[in-house]
């Protein structure tokens, strides 16, 4: 995949205000300082796309961006997609009417945006898993919406560290799952799992179009 241009076109408080669902869609979300914006930036190759913040809870509305991309091969199709930056979940200080207004307006936008192809669910490889993560991979289950999961800021700790917590998330899941989302180990700063989930991207958008 050849990332052509990335750029910002909208953001919304509630789903019926996006754009319209004619092009596969992709959202990010995950706890509060995760790293998400880091890992959309490197994802399209542009540091300033997503802004990054030392402080939690930044992003409050749907964000959609506008990427278009090339596949590496020699047709060189270009194929536009959305990539969508959601509402951390967590330790963001905002007040409960905030929080409450937060969850409704992600919940309707995962259950009923009919373009969405896949929610990357940011977990950070730093800790052991949080019940908190848990509690939203398997609120996506019950509402039977695709997700994948990926392991942010694997360059911050050893490789042993990391590759324990990710093994431990996923036996934890394991308990309750017949079977288990994909997964990526990020790092921003190294690129890690970026060509693996643009592999991703490009496989789930030849399957939207060959369902229109």
């Amino acid at each position: 995949m050849i990332i052509k241009s990335a750029k910002y076109v909208i953001s919304s408080p509630d789903y019926t205000k996006c754009p319209k669902p004619d092009r596969p869609e992709y959202a990010f979300i995950g706890r509060s300082n995760v790293g998400k914006s880091s890992l959309i930036n490197m994802l399209v190759d542009n540091h300033k796309l997503a802004k990054t913040s030392g402080t939690p809870g930044k992003t409050q509305l749907i964000n959609h961006f506008e990427i278009e991309t090339a596949l590496a091969a020699a047709s060189g199709k270009a194929v536009q997609w959305y990539l969508v930056d959601l509402p951390g979940y967590g330790f963001a200080k905002v007040s409960q009417n905030a929080r409450n207004r937060w969850e409704q307006m992600i919940e309707n936008y995962l259950r009923k945006r009919e373009n969405l192809m896949n929610v990357f669910v940011l977990i950070d490889s730093r800790h052991e898993p949080q019940k908190i993560d848990l509690e939203f991979v398997n609120q996506l289950g019950k509402w039977q919406i695709p997700f994948c999961l990926a392991f942010t800021k694997a360059d911050k700790e050893s490789q042993k560290i990391v590759s324990k917590n990710v093994k431990d998330f996923l036996d934890t899941m394991r308990k309750t799952w017949q079977f288990l989302p994909q997964h990526f180990v990020t790092s921003a700063v190294k690129k890690q799992g970026r060509d693996k989930m643009h592999q991703f991207i490009e496989e789930c958008n030849q399957e939207f179009d060959t369902r229109s």
